[in-house]
Formats: C-alpha cells, structure tokens, sequence
C-alpha cells in the first residue's frame, strides 16, 4: 500500500490512491483533472523524498460546516455572533 505526502494550496495531505479529500477551494470545473506536487513517498518498507506529481479528479465543490464566531465584553452589553462557511473542493486521488 503507497502512500504519498501532497500538497494543494499550501496544506499537505496524506494519501493514497482512490482517496477522497476535502480541499480548499480550486479553480477548475468538477471532472477535471489536476496535477499537484507530490511531496514524499511512503511505503511499507521505504520511504523516499523525492519530489513528483500526483493526479487528482475534482469531484465537486461544496461548502464547510458552519464555525461560529462569538464576541463578548463582559459588563458592557454588547455581543456578536457571526456564521462562516467555507468554499471548499471535494477531490478524488487517482495516481500518486
């Protein structure tokens, strides 16, 4: 089972073929494919640090859970609760 280290959007993710993964958002139309950098390969035995690509198929485009964000000062009355949701792009591993 190989497993690589690559990198979409400066985040680094650990994969291996056929994984799906929540990326941040891209610029690509869904069932297109991308190259991105490959990191590092990791096998059962070895592991090496050599740099390549990785393919992946973007799936679809969706959006995160809701985080909440809550300001307070106390004795003054005064608080805010704001949603945010982020744009995010569901990708589907095909070859390391």
């Amino acid at each position: 089972m190989m497993q690589a280290l690559i990198e979409i959007s400066d985040k680094q993710f650990l994969v291996q073929e056929g994984d799906r993964i929540f990326v941040p958002k891209q610029k690509a139309a869904t069932g297109d494919v991308i190259e991105v950098k490959s990191l590092m390969k990791v096998g059962q035995a070895d592991s090496a640090l050599n740099e390549g690509t990785a393919k992946v198929k973007v799936l679809d485009h969706v959006r995160d859970e809701t985080i909440v964000v809550f300001r307070k000062k106390r004795r003054k009355r005064f608080q805010k609760r704001n949603g945010h949701r982020q744009h995010m792009t569901q990708v589907e591993v095909l070859s390391i």
